[in-house]
């Protein structure tokens, strides 16, 4: 089974950055799309980021002008660079992936625990 483990959150100050990393581990075929989510307490799951395969990045009007994903796809591992933070980037961020296992069979990631992002004004 594929599994995910997000890192780099933490407690940063308004206009500070963040790194975050979301490394799979498991045997797959490929990966497709690779997407970074956040939740924000009270508030609905918000699409950040995502990576189709191929390398097209799909990046929320909210955060398109701050935020930059990529990924390494010989790492299996998908980032978000986070720059000029404010207040509203707080929450827990989740990647999730698409991928294809045993040569045509296509699955999704299950949720993993996400990384904490704290942005303080």
């Amino acid at each position: 089974q594929v599994r995910l483990a997000e890192s780099g959150g933490g407690l940063v100050q308004a206009g500070g950055s963040l790194r975050l990393s979301c490394a799979a581990s498991g045997s797959v075929t490929r990966f497709n799309g690779m997407t970074w989510w956040r939740q924000a307490p009270g508030k609905q799951r918000e699409l950040v980021a995502n990576s189709h395969h191929g390398g097209h990045m799909v990046i929320a009007d909210s955060v398109k002008d701050r935020f930059t994903a990529s990924r390494d796809d010989a790492k299996n591992t998908l980032y978000l660079q986070m720059d000029s933070l404010v207040p509203e980037d707080s929450g827990r961020y989740y990647c999730v992936f698409d991928y294809v296992e045993n040569g045509n069979t296509i699955r999704t990631t299950p949720w993993g625990q996400g990384t904490q992002v704290t942005v303080s004004a």
